[in-house]
C-alpha cells in the first residue's frame, strides 16, 4: 500500500521532454566527421519523449561496445506519427528502426516493408515476455522485438474499501448472478451528496459524489477484459468475434454498471473525456479504477492510502489484456547489418534495462523487468500484480493488417451502446458488421 508523498517527482520524470537528434536511412550514408569508412549511423524513430532519454542512455553503453555505429534517436509526437509512417515508408524516408504497436504492424509486415526479426536474430534474442512476442508473431514469422508491456490490475482506495468492508482482492463479476461479489461492493461504494449509498432506497442518482468503478468504453483496461473474463474473444484472427453470447453478456454487465446502477460516471462524461475516471480516483471520488502501469505517474496526486490489487475476476478467472510496443526494422535501411546489430542489443535485458530505471515502462525483456519494479519499490509501490496479469492468462490485444480501420468503424455503434442510447445485442451485431466490413476494404 502507498500513501502520497515520495511520489511527488514522478509524473515529471514520465513526461519529462528531450530534444534529440534524427535523420533519414537516406542521409547516413556517408561517414560522419572523423569516423572511419565502415562506421554507420542508425536511425530510430518513437513517440514518447521519456522512454526517448532512456533510450539514449541505453545507446551510450551499445555504441562504447560497437563504436562504428551511431544511433540517432528521434521523437515523433503520437498525433502525427501514424499519418507520417506510411508516408515515410512510401517515399524511402524511413527510420531504420522504428516503434510500432499491435495495431498498426500488420499491413507493414503483409507488405514486406519489415525485417523478419525471427529470421535474422531470434536465437540472439534474451528471454522476452512471451505474450508480447506472440502479439508480433504474423504468418509463422517474428516481426518486432517488444519493448514495453503494458498488462492491467485494480488500482484502490484504500481508506474507501475499509470504511465499505470491502476487500478489492477477492471481488468477481458474474453475469449470471451467482457467483457475484462485485456488484454488492459497487453499491455500497458509490455514494451520493447526503452520503446515501446506491444500495439504498433514497440513493440520489442525479447528485452522486462518490463513484465506485470506472466501467467505460475503454478496450485495453475495460472491455476487452471483461470479454476474455467470460470466455469471449474480441477477435478471431483479424476477424472481429465479440458478437456473442458470452460477448454480449460483458458488455451488458458493464453497460448496466452505468446506466442501471450507476456505479461508474455516465457515457456522456467518459466518451468526452476518457481520463474522467482517473481524475476521479486520484482525487478521491473514485474506490476502484482498473487500468495498467501507464496509470501510475498519475498517481502523485493522490493524497489517500491507495494500493494495486488483481484486476476483477469474471466467470472464466482473470483474464487480461497484454499490449506491447515493439522496435521493428525497416527492410529498406541502408545498413543491414549495423541495424541489426542494434535490434539484437535491444532485444537484451542490457539494453532495454534504462526503459525501467526511471520508473516510466515496463520492460519487455524478462530481466530488465527488475529495473521498473525496483525503482517503483523505492516508492514504496508494490506492482507485483502487473506481473502476475503479465504471466497469466491474457487475451490478445487487436490485431491485423487494418484493425485501426475496424476500431474506427467499431467507434460510433459502441459510444451509442456504452451510453444506453443502443441496446446491446443490437450494438454488437452492427459495430462487428462494420469493423469486417471496414477491414476487407
Amino acid at each position: 500500500m502507498f500513501r502520497r508523498g515520495s511520489l511527488a517527482l514522478v509524473a515529471g520524470t514520465a513526461t519529462t521532454a528531450l530534444t534529440l537528434a534524427a535523420c533519414s536511412p537516406g542521409s547516413s550514408g556517408e561517414p560522419d566527421g572523423g569516423g572511419s569508412e565502415d562506421s554507420a549511423t542508425v536511425t530510430f524513430r518513437l513517440w514518447d519523449d521519456a522512454a526517448a532519454a532512456a533510450y539514449e542512455e541505453s545507446f551510450e553503453a551499445f555504441t562504447e561496445a560497437n563504436p562504428d555505429i551511431t544511433v540517432d534517436v528521434e521523437t515523433v509526437p503520437w498525433a502525427n506519427y501514424w499519418d507520417r509512417l506510411p508516408q515515410d515508408i512510401g517515399s524511402g524516408t524511413m527510420a531504420d528502426i522504428f516503434w510500432t504497436n499491435t495495431s498498426n504492424f500488420g499491413i507493414y509486415a503483409d507488405n514486406g516493408n519489415l525485417i523478419d526479426i525471427g529470421a535474422e536474430i531470434g536465437a540472439d534474442q534474451d528471454e522476452l515476455v512471451q505474450s508480447a512476442v506472440d502479439l508480433y508473431t504474423r504468418n509463422g514469422a517474428e516481426w518486432g522485438v517488444p519493448q514495453l508491456t503494458d498488462s492491467i490490475a485494480l488500482y484502490y482506495n484504500a481508506d474507501l474499501l475499509a470504511e465499505a468492508g470491502v476487500d478489492p482482492s477477492s471481488l468477481q463479476w458474474d453475469p449470471s448472478g451467482t457467483n457475484d461479489t462485485f456488484l454488492g461492493a459497487a453499491l455500497d461504494l458509490t455514494v451520493d451528496a447526503s452520503g446515501v449509498t446506491a444500495a439504498e432506497d433514497d440513493f440520489d442518482a442525479e447528485n452522486i459524489e462518490q463513484y465506485a468503478f470506472n466501467a467505460q468504453n475503454d478496450l485495453q483496461a475495460i472491455y476487452i477484459d471483461f470479454l476474455g473474463s467470460n470466455g469471449a474473444r474480441y477477435q478471431d484472427g483479424d476477424q472481429y468475434a465479440f458478437n456473442t453470447p458470452e460477448g454480449a453478456e460483458s458488455f451488458q454487465y458493464l453497460v448496466d454498471l452505468i446506466n442501471t446502477y450507476h456505479v461508474s460516471p455516465s457515457a456522456a462524461e467518459t466518451n468526452q473525456n476518457g481520463d474522467l475516471a482517473r481524475d476521479l480516483f486520484v482525487q478521491g471520488k473514485m474506490a476502484l479504477f482498473q487500468s495498467g502501469q501507464y496509470s501510475l505517474p498519475h498517481m502523485a496526486d493522490a493524497e489517500f492510502d491507495w494500493g494495486i490489487a488483481p484486476m476483477l475476476e469474471g466467470p472464466d478467472g482473470r483474464v487480461g489484456v497484454v499490449h506491447s510496443v515493439a522496435a521493428v526494422g525497416n527492410a529498406e535501411t541502408e545498413h543491414p547489418e549495423a541495424t541489426l546489430e542494434v535490434l539484437r542489443w535491444l532485444s537484451t535485458a542490457e539494453g532495454q534495462e534504462p526503459l525501467g530505471a526511471n520508473g516510466a515502462a515496463f520492460p519487455a525483456a524478462v530481466d530488465a523487468q527488475s529495473s521498473f519494479v525496483d525503482y517503483w519499490t523505492e516508492q514504496g509501490v508494490d506492482t507485483s500484480e502487473f506481473i502476475a496479469a503479465a504471466e497469466g492468462e491474457t487475451i490478445a490485444a487487436p490485431l491485423g493488417p487494418r484493425a485501426n480501420a475496424g476500431a474506427n468503424a467499431i467507434a460510433p455503434y459502441f459510444e451509442e451502446m456504452f451510453a444506453g442510447r443502443l441496446p446491446v445485442q443490437e450494438a454488437l451485431q452492427q459495430a462487428q458488421d462494420a469493423a469486417n466490413e471496414a477491414i476487407a476494404e
